[in-house]
């Protein structure tokens, strides 16, 4: 496994190892950084506004939905700028807001400026941050208007503090601006998650996502002190333009890992636990299921599309120091790998909707990671573009069931939603969802981003096992994604209401469907991901597709040989100095180049995943439509199957008892110790201060009686003091004059 490094950087003579080196040779990349202008910071203070404001309509006591308009401008307008900044992009820049940390000692200095850094990946990110908020939070100003009122103003608050904090995340231009944004996501996400502060699940929910993450950022924290430590700063600029750094990647390139430090390389290694933490990567994993407790507009926008994305950012945006770690990248493909196909063995035996599209999350950033371990960021950064539109979109379709049925996410208690009044254009984005979830060939953009992890997991020597394992996991995500599908949204109608029903039973329930609100943010949401299927044609020869070249100019950039190859470009040219570039050949897969090979096995995974899920979980019939058989809401053909496998169904509803061995083995130790220590600190160490702090009070007690203000009682004191005092010189005499 490590010898894929070495042997890739090994065949490297052209490695890009700056922001903005656009190809040149490691070890040689000089970045030329010019200034941005002004207007760029309104992309970032904006949603700032918006939480100002709203922090203040929550003061004045509004009961309208200001909060939610005033929310949805900004982040309009701040998502116009960040296409303003896109189109009128000539080079990587920085804009400067104020001066903010600036420590001097001795020949170091410790420069971190409230400023933004930009360029194309930068850019890639903020897209669809800003625009997925804006959407979110129209969808948010209907889906939250039941609690119009002092919690409407605090939801839209935290939604702005939120997208600044992301925009610090991914604009700022060094590392401690980063961990600014970093620490306000997870603030932001932990203030979300249990909005609904009065229930004990939310709460619970929240403090389990906080702590979660806190041990994950210990990691980060460590790694930008090891950065400063050893590099001398902390920003983009200086950073990858450091000579250490740029040496380190010439010897990995040569596959010289010995030459490289050891901090150096266990930079990587610690950031890389920080990535895992928020992008909830095995076995850090356990915080983001459970925060489904929140509102759906909060799963929407920060647990699907924007927050978890932050640990593939901060890999792409560190790729430089990732590469001179021997260990970091493998581990990074490795984990990300097994994340996939845990998330996907939970995620299919779950019942409640919400929950299903979480594990789903989980198991497609495990597909993000393998992609960055595996030397493909472009397939990364697709992926996570491609994840953002249609993982949103199924998120804010189950919300809208959510929402009109009473908080029902049952699917064994929802049938047929798609035929009722008022549901075809949510039964209709939903399918839409499912499909590029499940990833079906050529007709939707999950597949081509997919397409680019699962090329480079087969044409990477010794890593086809890796190319298998996502395989077997597309095959389980079909099943799971469309397993939904047809049990909520297709079959016989049928709808029990959730526990929010507080109705009259006598008249029946009735489910509301949504309004304009939601159904145009479902609609715009399915067009854009279905739309990104032609990012994948756009500038495809030059650097595989529009991300690829969004990708190129950035630290994120890593032009692999065997991309080349698995394209089925074949490079014969010698450089003669640094010897062959790329590949005489390409990598063939089943006789044929990768890519087309991988539209054989993606095609052989969703496509058996669909058909799989509608046997077990279709509805009856329906010209011949469906071959399912089911005929109610709580029973289909899996029920009997399911039986057949024992405890195996049960025990991937349970989690695996993750979290139950996670109770056991840390949990309840912890407790166990944290009670000792506390009896420690409260006998030992209380008990030594207070022991120092009673004997002033008993010395005081034990004079007090000679204090008693009364004259006869002085007088006493005063001819028993002269006694002692009479007393001791005889003694003293007498010793005297014995000795003598």
């Amino acid at each position: 496994m490590i010898q894929m490094i070495s042997t890739l950087l090994g065949s490297m003579p052209a490695l890009a190892a700056a922001p903005g080196s656009s190809g040149k040779a490691a070890g040689q990349a000089v970045v030329e950084v010019g200034t941005g202008p002004a207007w760029v910071l309104l992309i970032p203070f904006l949603p700032l506004l918006g939480f100002v404001l709203c922090a203040i309509y929550a003061a004045i006591g509004n009961k309208s939905k200001l909060p939610a308009w005033t929310t949805v401008g900004l982040l309009a307008v701040s998502f116009v700028a960040t296409v303003s900044m896109f189109v009128s992009f000539d080079g990587p820049y920085t804009v400067h807001a104020f001066d903010w940390i600036q420590v001097h000692f001795g020949e170091k200095s410790l420069i971190a400026d409230f400023s933004f850094y930009v360029d194309k990946l930068t850019i890639l990110w903020m897209l669809f941050v800003t625009g997925l908020a804006t959407l979110i939070a129209l969808y948010a100003s209907e889906y939250m208007s039941h609690d119009i009122g002092t919690g409407y103003c605090r939801f839209f608050s935290a939604f702005g503090l939120f997208v600044f904090s992301m925009a610090c995340l991914v604009m700022g231009d060094n590392l401690l601006m980063l961990y600014l944004g970093w620490e306000g996501v997870g603030l932001c996400s932990y203030l979300l998650i249990g909005y609904f502060y009065k229930k004990p699940s939310a709460v619970a929910a929240a403090k389990k996502a906080f702590i979660v993450n806190r041990i994950g950022d210990l990691g980060l924290a460590l790694g930008i002190y090891l950065i400063f430590v050893h590099f001398g700063t902390l920003e983009y600029t200086e950073l990858f333009n450091n000579e250490k750094l740029l040496g380190y990647v010439a010897d990995a390139s040569r596959g010289d890992f010995s030459a490289i430090p050891g901090q150096a390389q266990w930079i990587a290694l610690l950031l890389m636990v920080g990535a895992f933490g928020k992008s909830a990567q095995f076995p850090l994993y356990v915080w983001l299921p459970v925060a489904m407790e929140g509102p759906t507009p909060v799963s929407a926008l920060i647990h699907a599309a924007t927050m978890v994305t932050a640990g593939v950012y901060l890999i792409a945006r560190m790729y430089p120091v990732f590469l001179v770690s021997e260990f970091a990248l493998p581990t990074v493909a490795w984990i990300g790998t097994i994340t996939a196909v845990l998330a996907a063995t939970i995620g299919m035996a779950q019942f409640d909707i919400k929950r299903i599209m979480a594990y789903s999350t989980v198991s497609q950033l495990g597909y993000m990671f393998a992609g960055l371990g595996l030397l493909t960021t472009t397939g990364a950064a697709f992926h996570v573009l491609t994840h953002a539109f249609f993982k949103a979109l199924l998120f804010l379709a189950c919300g809208a069931v959510m929402h009109g049925f009473a908080g029902q996410l049952d699917l064994r208690k929802l049938s047929g939603v798609s035929w009722m009044k008022g549901w075809g254009i949510v039964g209709v984005t939903m399918l839409i969802g499912c499909m590029n979830l499940a990833g079906l060939p050529y007709i939707t953009s999950g597949f081509y981003s997919k397409d680019m992890i699962l090329a480079g997991a087969f044409t990477t020597p010794g890593y086809s096992i890796i190319g298998w394992l996502l395989v077997g996991t597309a095959i389980l995500t079909a099943y799971y994604t469309f397993r939904v599908y047809f049990r909520v949204f297709v079959g016989p109608q049928h709808a029990e209401p959730g526990e929010d029903y507080h109705g009259d039973d006598d008249h029946g329930f009735h489910p509301h469907p949504p309004g304009w609100a939601v159904n145009l943010v479902l609609c715009v949401l399915a067009f854009a991901s279905i739309a990104a299927i032609s990012l994948a044609y756009i500038n495809k020869a030059e650097s595989y597709g529009w991300v690829g070249s969004m990708v190129q100019d950035s630290s994120a950039y890593f032009h692999s040989p065997y991309a080349d190859a698995a394209y089925g470009v074949a490079k014969g040219e010698v450089d003669p100095v640094n010897g062959p570039v790329g590949y005489k050949a390409p990598v063939a897969v089943f006789g044929m180049t990768a890519h087309n090979a991988m539209i054989l096995i993606s095609g052989a995974g969703a496509i058996p995943g669909v058909l799989i899920a509608a046997f077990f979980h279709g509805p009856k019939g329906w010209q011949g439509l469906f071959i399912g058989g089911r005929t109610e809401a709580g029973k289909c053909r899996m029920d009997a199957v399911a039986k057949r496998f024992g405890p195996i169904p049960k025990m991937a509803e349970n989690k695996w008892y993750v979290d139950e061995f996670y109770q056991m083995e840390l949990v309840g130790p912890l407790r166990v110790l944290s009670h000792v220590l506390h009896w420690l600190d409260k006998l030992l160490v209380d008990g030594l201060v207070n022991l120092f702090g009673f004997l002033p009070r008993l010395f005081a007690w034990v004079i007090r009686p000679s204090q008693s203000g009364v004259l006869q009682g002085y007088a006493v004191s005063m001819v028993g003091g002269v006694v002692i005092l009479l007393v001791v010189v005889m003694v003293v005499v007498l010793r005297t004059g014995g000795a003598a």
